[in-house]
């Protein structure tokens, strides 16, 4: 798979110099990649986890939903430009901290991410399962046999290599794009104010302090793009050399813009649609925003769109994880001491990641949410406390010191991690 992207990069880099040209259909493709990886299945639960605080703590997760994803994955992106050309995370933090520190990471890196494709393995299998029985009202083919084809299927667009991912991805979002505008824009006239009841009184400091403190780390994941971000900032290394950077955090800035905006459009609709009973009802029901939208209108057209749509959002970022999940483990094989040929590489992590993920899918073990909150912290750490701490240790990271927007992603990596492990804990 590298060496076919690496080949068309080259290509590309010989005929286009190593300068800022003006904004081109790679950068969109790579926006819209970055926006597909962050806004999937989780994108559904979002106005059911942030809408049950009430009113005032779902605005101030509103306004702080830029800063946290921008700064924290620009970031987490400037940590890999710091390294030689053509380094991943993984190779980037065995040359800055040594190869102990390099395994560790690696190992943490796969173990945060390969637990989610899991659960979009299962989630894949799960939806298309429940569209053919009661959209289709055709009776599914075994369990075994549906996941085993519809994992063959993503993993065929994989091995067609890195830029034909982000592509698909790309093209994937569209369709996204317009389906979260549609039930956006379909659930105005049914305004009835919902969560407007709670704005009438302001919590008490202490309370709205809890109901933040316990809500960031859901914001923060439901945005999260990590997996990606490796592969993003080597090819912009490639492309664009010493404008990078720069040419990087315009591309971020604007995915994470879209991202915001079209995302809290969808939630607020939501919540201004449900009061936060119903919405409490939904996640004791377990269901998707979409699923109970359908049944509380029983509205054919959400019913019969819903899965279409969670089939989108669950493969493109089935697809987005992917990259990150085989460079976690790539590494994990040449960090033991084995050099496998690239080729021989690739086929050794496509064939374990099919059959893991297949055997999980047809197993359907209820264990899969635990295992992602589990893998919770460990992405807080890489994405937002790393980072910073390169800042500060690193010398070709020097430049970057001194900055509010640091101190900033350090306290809301530090908040994630606290509200997480005291989720766990209670």
């Amino acid at each position: 798979m590298k060496d076919q992207a690496n080949s068309v990069d080259e290509r590309y880099v010989t005929a286009t110099p190593a300068t800022l040209t003006s904004w081109n259909r790679h950068d969109t493709t790579w926006m819209l990649g970055l926006f597909g990886t962050a806004i999937g299945a989780g994108t559904l639960f979002l106005p059911i986890n942030a809408g049950l605080g009430g009113f005032w703590p779902l605005l101030i997760l509103a306004v702080l939903a830029f800063p946290m994803t921008f700064y924290a994955h620009r970031g987490l992106t400037r940590f890999v430009l710091s390294g030689r050309e053509g380094a991943d995370i993984t190779e980037v933090v065995e040359e800055h901290f040594g190869i102990k520190a390099g395994a560790l990471i690696t190992l943490l890196y796969f173990f945060a991410i390969f637990p989610i494709l899991l659960i979009y393995s299962v989630a894949l299998t799960n939806t298309v399962g429940s569209f053919l029985e009661h959209q289709l009202h055709i009776t599914p083919p075994p369990r075994a046999i549906l996941s085993l084809v519809l994992i063959l299927g993503l993993l065929a667009v994989v091995r067609c290599g890195e830029q034909v991912i982000i592509k698909a991805m790309s093209l994937m979002v569209y369709p996204f794009i317009v389906a979260l505008l549609f039930l956006a824009v379909f659930l105005i006239p049914h305004w009835n104010g919902g969560i407007l009841i709670t704005a009438t009184t302001l919590p008490e400091p202490s309370a709205l302090l809890h109901t933040l403190w316990l809500a960031i780390p859901v914001m923060v994941f439901s945005f999260n793009h990590s997996p990606i971000i490796s592969a993003f900032a080597v090819d912009q290394k490639r492309r664009y050399g010493e404008h990078a950077e720069e040419r990087s955090s315009q591309i971020l800035s604007r995915a994470h813009a879209l991202m915001v905006v079209m995302v809290l459009f969808f939630v607020f609709s939501c919540v201004l649609t449900l009061s936060p009973a119903q919405l409490a009802e939904a996640k004791a029901q377990n269901l998707s925003i979409l699923s109970y939208l359908a049944n509380h209108f029983s509205n054919p057209t959400i019913a019969f769109a819903a899965p279409l749509i969670a089939f989108v959002a669950i493969s493109k970022s089935f697809l987005g994880h992917y990259i990150g999940a085989s460079e976690g483990l790539k590494g994990l094989i040449v960090k033991s001491g084995k050099r496998p040929a690239p080729k021989t590489l690739d086929r050794l992590t496509a064939a374990f990641m099919l059959v893991v993920c297949w055997i999980v899918a047809t197993l359907n073990p209820s264990i899969l949410g635990m295992i992602e909150t589990l893998g919770g912290p460990i992405i807080a750490a890489i994405l937002f406390l790393m980072p910073m701490y390169a800042i500060r240790k690193v010398p070709a990271m020097a430049r970057y010191r001194g900055q509010a927007s640091n101190v900033f992603v350090a306290a809301v990596g530090l908040v994630a991690i606290s509200a997480l492990i005291y989720s766990l804990s209670a």
